[in-house]
Formats: C-alpha cells, structure tokens, sequence
C-alpha cells in the first residue's frame, strides 16, 4: 500500500508546529516524517505526540542521529514508542565525520548494522538516508553508498533520489541494485538551471526536471512503502505542501 508522508524539516522556517501537523492532514496527508531537532526536549517530544494525536496523523519513520542510537538507544525505544515509530533513520554525516577512503566507510557501515541489531530487539528497523557525497567515487573506484549498504545488510535505504541526481549520479542504477532495501523514499525535485535560486534550487515535487512518473513506478515496483514530500527550503511549505501531495497522486 502507498503511504504519502511529510518530512517535517520542510516546514522547520514555518512554525509553529501544531498549525503545521493541522495544515497537513487538511490536505489529506496520512503521515509525517520527524527529523532530529524535534526529539532534543521531552516538551517538545510531548508537543509534537499530542499533535499527531489530535490531527489522525501518524509518524513511522523518523530522521534519529547517529549518536543517539549508538550512546542511548534504550532512549531511542523510548522515544519510538511514544511517537509510533517503526523505523529509525539515520539522516546525515557532518563533513568532519565522514570516512576519507572505502575502509573507512565500509567500518562505518559495519557500525550501523550493529545498530540495527540493537534496536532490532525492540522492533525498530534502521534505514540510511543519502545526500549527494555517498555518490563520490573514491580513488579506488568505489562509492561511499555501495560500501555503505554492503557492509550493513540489515540496514534499509531511506533513497534521496534528488540527492544522488545532484550528484551525477542515475537513481534507476540504485533502485536496480538495493530496491528491495527502499523502504522510503524522499521525494524531492530540482528546478531548472538558474531557477528557484532562493530555494537553493529546489522545486515542488512534480514541477522541476526529474522524471518523477517513471521512478515513482520503479520505486513502487521495488516495494517501497513510505513516500516522503520534501523540499529543504521552500518558501511557502503550504504551496509545497499542496502542490507535492496533488503531484505524487498523478503519479
């Protein structure tokens, strides 16, 4: 079954976060997608668990740091039980953290299966969420996301498809190889050249240059579940909002 989810993120310039959760199940979304910086207070945890509850809408997959599984994950059950979720992912690696050579990135990978093992044993699933440098090929030939997913079989792919285009890279080769392990997918679309430069570039889902019919149909055929709308600096998240949910319907 199709589910269209939120990320959440997209709406972080536009509080307050209640009138956001309600904007969005008026536009008839089922889920959201939490990212980090909700989960730093236990008021806000609170805050954003009474909003689900009061609009209908639900949070499976939430953005989780990597620190927090590693160092606390019993507070990572904690959390998921309060806010329903299922599946932990891990969103982003700062610039200073990230492995310079494939060992490093395949020990990286390593890392996360152990993490999965964890939080296995209380029913989370973990998945991996890519940006633009996993698609870097390293000097011996190799990818970060390839020695990533290798080195982690249990671990899903939360698949930014905008991302791995930003980076030359064909998001049909992904889906080919690791489709199975697509359990969501963001998505996300990118404006023509020289537009949109206030949104850094981005463009609503369904109104910029990727062809989103054909892979939202690849994805489906691969079995991924969630479909995430996310623009990571929309001027208006309502517009965004509308206009990604209407679009992904089409497809």
């Amino acid at each position: 079954m199709t589910a269209f989810s939120y990320q959440l993120y997209s709406s972080r310039m536009f509080p307050p976060l209640g009138d956001t959760l309600q904007m969005l199940a008026d536009l008839g979304y089922g889920e959201v997608e939490g990212y980090g910086a909700l989960l730093d207070d236990p008021a806000m945890i609170a805050a954003l668990a009474d909003g689900l509850k009061a609009t209908g809408l639900i949070m499976p997959t939430c953005h989780v740091a990597l620190t927090m599984c590693q160092q606390d994950p019993a507070r990572v059950v904690e959390i998921a039980a309060q806010l329903g979720i299922k599946t932990a992912v891990i969103p982003y690696i700062h610039p200073d953290d990230r492995p310079t050579d494939a060992a490093g990135w395949r020990a990286y990978g390593t890392g996360l299966e152990q993490v999965q093992k964890r939080l296995a044993e209380a029913g989370i699933t973990l998945a991996y969420h890519n940006h633009d440098f996993e698609y870097a090929t390293l000097a011996d030939g190799t990818m970060p996301i390839d020695l990533i997913l290798d080195a982690a079989p249990s671990v899903h792919l939360e698949y930014d498809l905008a991302w791995a285009v930003r980076a030359g890279a064909d998001p049909v080769d992904t889906i080919t190889r690791y489709g199975g392990r697509i359990l969501c997918a963001h998505l996300k679309d990118i404006a023509p050249k020289g537009e949109a430069e206030d949104e850094d570039g981005w463009a609503d889902v369904g109104h910029g240059t990727m062809d989103w019919p054909n892979l939202f149909s690849a994805l489906k055929t691969a079995g991924t579940r969630h479909f995430i709308m996310e623009h990571d600096k929309p001027n208006d998240h309502h517009r965004f909002a509308a206009r990604a949910l209407a679009a992904a319907k089409r497809f």
